[in-house]
């Protein structure tokens, strides 16, 4: 059908695998796109077989019902060069029980008439199909716009926004199963407001809870834990996947919760990554630390700094959440995070540090040239960006990058925040290549 060449356009991205073979994709793949200033998460999920009853196949089709349940919309692709199949009509039923949002989406139009393309997709009684080619593009803009227009419809009418003052610092607690995240929203609460025991799994979606400490306004969102890939059988926790991923987008503050009596793991890193991808602030919490014994907690310290080491530019804290051990330092460094994700950086005190850290140790040589930086202004904040204007920046290496990062750092205390740095070179009038 194409899907995962539409989830690759849409992401601009390759992370699906795409072969001209049906049934590739047995598990489900998401990643973030973004039509101007409008983002929005997308799922491609494997074949589906509605009726399937055993196997793979089986597997397949409860992730992919699951996916329909959690999605805004649903994009049902069909091909036009096949024509409707069997297949197709039942697919339809099932769709049309769940209420969700659909649009029938017909692929691989490129030379076609709109007419004959769509024609035998009518019988399906879905409304008027889009046409697109997802290999080409065609199409696939006004797509997604349409698709966006769709999914923001569906709020309730009574359901009013919240502005940022009035929801507070959003707080997102991720981690894998029965690290201890209820139990954490639990102990800054005081009272039982998540379902918190011995079972991973519990927590099946982002539940948002308005919170008050020491007079600020926060907003919890503990998420469902994200377990290793095939340790998951269940499709209801694989799929709660995007609802944390979701939801570490669009918090200020993520919290990464590890369990400091089980091994540090890929999935852990993995969780982390994203985090640092998403470009989100975080404090790291290793919890549980209360039942170690003192030789443990400098094994466990070591391999944290080890496996952890790209997250050096957060604050790690070691705590008890069942025993509320540690929480008032956490919280102080959510809010440290905080403020340095928002920090405001002006012009001026940036170019000074950046001449400061030049004088201090200036760029190598490429050739005969120098990299000559001028000034630097701020890009963005949340995380924050660094644009440094300059001549011949293309010969600036990457330790020499991560120096800078480290000096603005240190400069405006920058701590529990990512921090990019953009280099944009200035033409030179002397270089005939570039007449």
């Amino acid at each position: 059908m194409g899907k995962s060449t539409l989830f690759n356009r849409l992401t601009r991205s390759r992370d699906a695998l795409v072969a001209d073979m049906p049934g590739l994709t047995r598990d489900r793949h998401y990643g973030e796109g973004r039509v101007g200033e409008r983002p929005f998460l997308v799922v491609d999920t494997g074949g589906f077989e509605p009726v399937a009853k055993e196997g793979i196949m089986f597997q397949m089709a409860l992730q992919t019902k699951q996916a329909v349940a959690e999605a805004d919309v649903v994009v049902f692709l069909v091909d036009g060069r096949q024509g409707l199949t069997p297949h197709d009509k039942t697919i339809t039923d099932f769709l049309r029980k769940t209420g969700r949002p659909v649009m029938l989406v017909v692929n691989k139009s490129e030379g076609m008439r709109y007419t004959a393309v769509v024609s035998d997709f009518y019988e399906l009684g879905m409304g008027d199909p889009y046409v697109i080619s997802a290999a080409h593009g065609d199409g696939v803009h006004d797509l997604v716009n349409e698709a966006l227009d769709l999914a923001f419809k569906q709020r309730p009418e009574d359901e009013e926004e919240l502005q940022p003052e009035q929801k507070g610092v959003k707080i997102a607690l991720v981690g894998r199963p029965n690290v201890g995240k209820s139990t954490l929203i639990n102990t800054l609460l005081g009272e039982e407001r998540v379902i918190a025991f011995d079972m991973p799994g519990t927590t099946r979606d982002s539940i948002e809870i308005p919170f008050e400490r020491d007079g600020k306004q926060y907003t919890l969102i503990d998420t469902a834990g994200i377990r290793r890939r095939g340790k998951v059988f269940e499709a209801i926790e694989k799929f709660s996947v995007v609802k944390t991923l979701q939801s570490i987008s669009e918090a200020n503050v993520v919290v990464l919760m590890l369990d400091a009596q089980q091994d540090i793991s890929e999935q852990d890193a993995h969780i982390a990554g994203f985090v640092l991808e998403t470009g989100r602030a975080l404090v790291v919490a290793v919890n549980k630390w209360d039942g170690l014994q003192s030789d443990d907690r400098d094994e466990i310290k070591i391999d944290l700094d080890r496996k952890l080491d790209f997250l050096s530019f957060a604050k790690m804290h070691f705590i008890s959440a069942l025993k509320a051990a540690g929480i008032g330092p956490l919280m102080k460094s959510v809010d440290q995070a905080y403020a340095a994700a928002m920090a405001n950086l002006t012009t001026p005190k940036l170019t000074r540090a950046l001449q400061e850290a030049v004088e201090k140790q200036e760029p190598k040589r490429k050739g005969s040239m120098r990299p000559k930086m001028r000034y630097a202004h701020q890009g963005g904040m949340n995380p924050p960006i660094i644009v440094i204007h300059g001549n011949s920046l293309d010969a600036i290496t990457d330790p020499y990058k991560r120096y800078l990062e480290k000096h603005f750092r240190d400069t405006f205390n920058l701590v529990g925040t990512p921090l990019r740095i953009e280099l944009r070179t200035g033409k030179n009038p002397f270089d005939k290549r570039e007449k």
